[in-house]
């Protein structure tokens, strides 16, 4: 749940970079909350003809500029502009595209995007 926080907290942070760890615990933590948002719609009775309810849309607006901040710093830990997330609007292979993007691990070191964030859990540690 802390990445998910993390990631709420860093609402417009478009800089930077973001391990994969904190990417996709978003991604889950955000998929279990949309479809309790949808159980909620439906059990509610306030489903649209659209096919979505109320809570789910505006669960969906809160969120969708931190997914796409995180997204897009998970790009830079790639050493990828965040503009590579246009992929998505390339029928059928450029999501499987993204997703592999992704999925790789960010550089080691620091690259043009910032420091490599996987070394700011040790930095601050005394040993």
């Amino acid at each position: 749940m802390e990445w998910y926080l993390k990631v709420i907290n860093s609402y417009f942070d478009f800089n930077g970079r973001s391990r994969r760890m904190e990417y996709w615990m978003f991604i889950l933590i955000n998929s279990i909350i949309s479809v309790f948002c949808i159980l909620l719609d439906n059990m509610l009775g306030t489903v649209w003809s659209i096919g979505y309810g109320p809570i789910y849309i505006g669960y969906g607006l809160a969120v969708f500029v931190p997914g796409l901040a995180v997204a897009i710093r998970r790009l830079h830990d790639i050493g990828k502009s965040g503009w590579y997330y246009l992929l998505v609007i390339i029928p059928i292979i450029g999501p499987i595209w993204l997703i592999i993007l992704l999925v790789t691990e960010g550089e080691q070191g620091d690259n043009k995007y910032g420091p490599n964030p996987k070394n700011d859990n040790f930095e601050n540690r005394d040993f």
